[in-house]
C-alpha cells in the first residue's frame, strides 16, 4: 500500500472524514502533518500543492488535493488502485 500523507488542522471536519475514509480503506499509517501547529509545514504544504486549505492529501507521490477529490476518487472506484501504487 502506498504511503498517504495528510496536512491538516485539528478543528477542520474535512480533515477528520477523509481520515476516516482512508481508515475505511484499510489506511493504518496515514502521516499527519498538523499544519495549524507548524508555520513551515503549512509554508511546505502552500508550495509544493499551491493550495492554503486543508486537507491535502498525497497518496504516495501523488497530490490527490482535498477531502472532495479523495471521495470522487472513491465514488469513482479509482482509490483503491491509487492505494495500491497502480
Amino acid at each position: 500500500m502506498q504511503p498517504v500523507t495528510l496536512y491538516a488542522t485539528a478543528t477542520c471536519p474535512y480533515c477528520h472524514r477523509a481520515e476516516q475514509l482512508l481508515a475505511q480503506k484499510g489506511v493504518a499509517d496515514v502521516t499527519l502533518i498538523r499544519v495549524d501547529l507548524d508555520a513551515d509545514a503549512r509554508q511546505r504544504m502552500v508550495t509544493v500543492t499551491g493550495r492554503r486549505t486543508v486537507p491535502q492529501i498525497f497518496v504516495g507521490d501523488t497530490h490527490v488535493g482535498g477531502y472532495d477529490d479523495l471521495a470522487a476518487l472513491e465514488r469513482a472506484g479509482k482509490l483503491d488502485l491509487l492505494l495500491a501504487g497502480a
